[in-house]
């Protein structure tokens, strides 16, 4: 009777979920298989052949490969931080019950999360061309003699990389930060500011340790993202100058479609993004997770 019980459940209430059960085993899980295999293959697209570790040995001697794996890191041990800082900031900002067109400056902070990558790298391109507005407001201020090379210069390239995504993304992760402030009770504030804790006091005593499980998923979410860094960089610097911006999802594109085709050593380098998702994904749950 119980079994019949538990297969009518199935039946009923849960045979939706055999499509899209197939459908990602299909389209993810398979393919995910097919390309670990390749990663143990090199030669040509059409002559393959088992090399067993080759493609993983190849990376500690591939300057293009440690070039592109050490800008990643820079971007997300930069760019990571100061993003979730200033989602953060601005949506304790806008939870403000006494701020008036709250709603205009939500939606203009969250635009360049649906503006189109065509769009974006345009703006970003013109307002940081040698000539371009950024550098003549730093001029007009003296706060620079010359302009800035922001995609000529390495280092300023990266920083130009920095700005973009973060001019992007901040609203994207300040939707969950403000979803989650407005879920904290008033009367919390209340006490601590009868208390005599000041806002900041609030926002660090009160507002960040709440947001805590939200803190931990945008950071995951970001890290995955930033790990993956391929438009902002093929769209704005195309990886310059001298490749000072690659990344190891732009490293990869140029293995497959750029290069000769090298399926087997590009299917390798990616199952480093995977490693290092999974490892940085798991330290953060157990320094950021509820210790029990």
């Amino acid at each position: 009777m119980n079994v019949l019980k538990k297969k009518d459940i199935f039946k009923n209430g849960n045979s939706f979920l055999i499509i899209p059960v197939i459908l990602i085993t299909v389209l993810v899980f398979v393919p995910m298989l097919f390309a670990l295999v390749t990663a143990f293959q090199t030669g040509l697209p059409l002559a393959m052949h088992f090399d067993g570790f080759a493609n993983f040995k190849r990376m500690l001697s591939d300057q293009l490969f440690l070039q592109a794996f050490t800008n990643t890191f820079i971007f997300l041990l930069v760019q990571v931080p100061i993003m979730l800082f200033l989602a953060i900031i601005i949506s304790n900002f806008l939870n403000d019950n006494k701020l008036k067109f709250k709603g205009l400056f939500r939606t203009a902070i969250f635009l360049p999360c649906i503006t189109s990558m065509v769009s974006y790298s345009l703006i970003m391109k013109t307002l940081f061309a040698q000539t371009g507005l950024v550098n003549n407001f730093l001029i007009k201020l003296h706060m620079i003699s010359a302009p800035i090379g922001w995609m000529t210069d390495p280092n300023w390239a990266k920083v130009l990389i920095i700005i973009a995504i973060t001019w992007r993304w901040t609203g994207y992760n300040m939707i969950f930060f403000l979803s989650g402030m407005q879920n904290i009770s008033p009367d919390i504030y209340e006490a601590a500011s009868i208390d005599g804790a000041t806002k900041w006091q609030q926002l660090i005593k009160v507002t960040i340790p709440n947001l805590k499980p939200i803190i931990l998923f945008t950071s995951i979410t970001s890290t995955i993202g930033t790990l993956q860094l391929f438009d902002e960089v093929k769209n704005i610097t195309n990886g310059g100058p001298s490749n000072a911006t690659s990344t190891l999802s732009y490293y990869i594109y140029n293995l497959s479609f750029r290069y000769t085709p090298d399926f087997g050593y590009a299917a390798a380098v990616s199952f480093v993004i995977v490693f290092f998702t999974v490892i940085l994904s798991i330290i953060q749950s157990k320094v950021g997770g509820d210790k029990k």
